[in-house]
């Protein structure tokens, strides 16, 4: 069986049994029934692990994703969650096409992230981003928040939407950024959104982009040239390594930080730290 959707305006299709589709609810808002012009294609099925040599590994929060290739040099992800493999991703050169191999536990995690970085690197050479960041709408346009865990992105999302009229959550984790043809930037909803269930097939023109630190007070500036560009880059996700897709990122990071405009904001966990980064950026 094969299913295709469709996030930020591309294609992908994703082929297995019954029960991967039955786990793959928070897809439903992007399914298309379009099948030309995939941008990649997914399998997934039930088999052993590949042999392969590992090149790097992120580890956040006890999930785990070890980065490597095969002896043929095909780039594999393994995929970890509390210590225990959930499945392994071998790809095509080009990410086109991939192959997910399955164990018998967190089937759902192993999709997931399978798909989020099948998304991140076969996107990255098309003006296109998928960001950590949390992303709320208001009056027509679309503002994101970035920092490192645990920072409060999720809870500065929240004080917006307590306390400015209007403001909805358009996806909690990871919006997808895409330029389009006219040069403006574009922000999107995607079946990815962290611990928070916000699913919705939804796009914004991006209007501000606020990088988070936590203090004592609250304070907001605006970050231009090197420093706007600095603040994009921990926020995007991307196999750095790997030139091409690095020459992709840079392209649209560039164009970010040239043609958005890139904040800081210090604060404190309250509504006045809301009030005035909306008054400030929206403006």
């Amino acid at each position: 069986m094969t299913n295709y959707y469709k996030v930020a305006g591309h294609v992908f299709s994703v082929c297995g049994e019954d029960g991967v589709f039955a786990l793959m609810d928070n897809y439903a808002p992007f399914s298309s029934s379009a099948s030309d012009d995939v941008v990649f294609s997914l399998g997934v099925e039930r088999g052993v692990a590949p042999d392969y040599t590992e090149e790097i590994r992120q580890d956040d929060e006890g999930q785990e994703i070890v980065c490597g290739r095969t002896q043929t040099g095909a780039p594999v992800f393994e995929f970890r969650l509390g210590g225990k493999t959930a499945g392994w991703l071998v790809c095509a050169a080009d990410y086109l096409h991939s192959q997910l191999v399955v164990s018998d536990g967190y089937l759902k995690f192993a999709v997931d992230n399978a798909l989020m970085v099948l998304f991140a690197l076969a996107t990255a050479r098309m003006q296109t981003a998928l960001f950590h960041a949390a992303t709320v709408s208001f009056e027509g346009c679309a503002y994101m928040f970035l920092g490192k865990s645990g920072t409060g992105k999720s809870t500065h999302a929240r004080l917006w939407q307590q306390h400015i009229e209007g403001v909805e959550l358009v996806n909690d984790d990871n919006p997808v950024v895409r330029i389009k043809d006219d040069g403006q930037a574009w922000v999107f909803g995607s079946p990815w959104s962290g611990k928070t269930p916000c699913y919705r097939n939804v796009s914004y023109p991006l209007k501000g982009i606020v990088l988070l630190s936590q203090a004592p007070y609250n304070k907001i500036e605006r970050l231009r040239g090197i420093q706007a560009y600095a603040a994009l880059v921990p926020s995007i996700s991307g196999k750095r390594w790997d030139e091409l897709i690095a020459d992709g990122l840079h392209e649209t990071e560039n164009a970010l930080a040239s043609q958005v405009p890139v904040w800081h904001l210090e604060c404190l966990p309250d509504a006045a730290a809301a009030r005035i980064c909306n008054e400030t950026i929206t403006a």
